[in-house]
């Protein structure tokens, strides 16, 4: 089966290297400085712990079309730009090809949708903490790779089943699961509480989480995000919003979210697909959510990025 990454960054290189490592059919999709290392060098990824992986000769281009029919398609763009890479991929996609998202949020997948149709959009979740490090390298952090992915309505089709056992072959700890949006939703709980709260009060994880002021507004995010996912039938527990704030105490207290980053950069941010989703969601349900809007509000004039 044939495998094309959309999105050869952090989290589309990584696992991509990894599935392209383990001799799987993998293309990139990249571009600019990133794309023309990769078609040079291939594909380092680089861990401190575990040493490194190179694929000395990758297949990458910055059209798809090029590519032809694919078994699957990853999707790891940034959020802002899933639309114009849902419209980019309509080439690579067969009766049967499955499209899996491995974005942040959860309007990512109806996004897809409205662009490809429902038959190709599979759901996945990843956890992992990567970045570009320079072009054609991509540098993990920590030990943690994991994939959870499924159809959405629970059934093991071949393509996912495929996907499955690609990753675990691949060294990725993959989960094939039959309820893959309640994944996708207690990721997104969390993150919207860590993004939420690092990006506007610009500190990691540690001061966030010791100070009670701080921390009520951390379990508050989380807490309106679990409500609004309850409402739109997900089935998250009531206390899960304590349950992630006990995860997060366990955290490294450096630890901060890739929205803060972006914030340090000046480049775009997902608060309206994040903090911004569960507003939206919640206003579909009639669920207030006050304090996503307020981190919505703060964040306002940084959203777009830098000017240059």
């Amino acid at each position: 089966m044939k495998i094309a990454m959309m999105g050869s960054g952090g989290v589309g290189g990584f696992f991509g290297g990894r599935l392209a490592h383990a001799g799987y059919d993998v293309s990139f999709i990249a571009r600019g400085a990133h794309l023309a290392a990769m078609r040079e060098r291939g594909l380092t990824i680089e861990n401190q712990q575990q040493g490194e992986i190179r694929v000395p000769k990758v297949q990458a281009t910055d059209d798809p079309a090029q590519i032809g029919r694919v078994d699957l398609v990853i999707v790891s763009v940034k959020l802002w730009d899933t639309e114009a890479a849902a419209k980019q991929i309509k080439p690579l996609l067969g009766p049967e090809t499955g499209v899996i998202s491995l974005q942040n949020g959860v309007i990512k997948d109806d996004i897809l949708r409205r662009v490809l149709g429902d038959a190709a959009v599979m759901g996945g979740v990843g956890y992992v903490a990567t970045t570009i490090s320079r072009p054609g390298v991509i540098r993990q952090t920590g030990t943690m790779q994991r994939i959870v992915l499924g159809e959405y309505d629970g059934t093991k089709s071949a393509r996912a089943t495929f996907l499955h056992e690609a990753l675990a072959r691949a060294g990725v700890n993959a989960e094939l699961s039959d309820d893959v949006r309640r994944a996708i939703w207690e990721k997104y709980a969390f993150l919207v509480g860590l993004s939420g709260t690092t990006t506007t009060m610009r500190m990691p994880i540690g001061p966030i989480r010791e100070n009670p002021q701080t921390r009520a507004f951390l379990r508050e995010l989380i807490r309106e995000t679990v409500a609004v996912g309850r409402a739109h039938g997900v089935a998250l527990p009531e206390d899960y919003a304590d349950n992630r704030l006990a995860f997060a105490d366990g955290l490294p207290a450096d630890m901060t979210s890739s929205m803060h980053h972006d914030l340090e950069r000046g480049s775009p941010l997902e608060v309206n697909w994040l903090s911004g989703g569960v507003v939206q969601l919640g206003a579909a349900k009639g669920i207030p959510t006050p304090a996503n809007r307020a981190v919505c509000d703060i964040l306002a004039l940084h959203a777009g990025g830098k000017k240059t």
